[in-house]
């Protein structure tokens, strides 16, 4: 069954200039995007996104770098859409990432992961719109 999830390139993989690779790494992958977009969280913003975190001792590292340069937000479709990024991002320490995960080959610790992907199905209903508008899916 066809599943959405939310994809963002974080910060430092724009600043790495990795961000084109990991669309091509999602792509080849048999992603379909649906939406993409580059944005510049505030701290503000980022808080409101991280919020479920906020009780975690990372939480405020965690949202300034989000709010530290630009990231590339997608929304991806395909089957089994959020297993299937999970498993292809890796695990959240690089150091445990499978080899051939996206970050094992970009990510260099477990705050500068390169990536982050929807957890779940609710996760993914909650994350998506804070970023697209339905006028800007596209749907196939």
């Amino acid at each position: 069954m066809k599943q959405r999830t939310l994809c963002i390139i974080k910060p430092d993989g724009v600043s790495q200039g990795v961000a084109g690779k990991i669309l091509a790494r999602l792509e080849a992958a048999g992603f379909t995007i649906l939406g993409l977009k580059m944005i510049h969280l505030s701290k503000r913003e980022a808080e409101s996104f991280y919020s479920v975190h906020r009780e975690r001792p990372f939480f405020g590292s965690l949202t300034d770098f989000m709010s530290s340069g630009p990231s590339v937000v997608l929304v991806l479709e395909k089957d089994g859409a959020i297993a299937s990024l999970r498993e292809l991002m890796g695990a959240t320490d690089p150091a445990k990432a499978a080899e051939g995960t996206i970050r094992k080959e970009f990510a260099t610790d477990v705050e500068h992961n390169v990536i982050h992907g929807s957890d779940s199905p609710e996760s993914a209903a909650i994350e998506i719109p804070y970023f697209f508008s339905s006028l800007e899916l596209h749907s196939r």
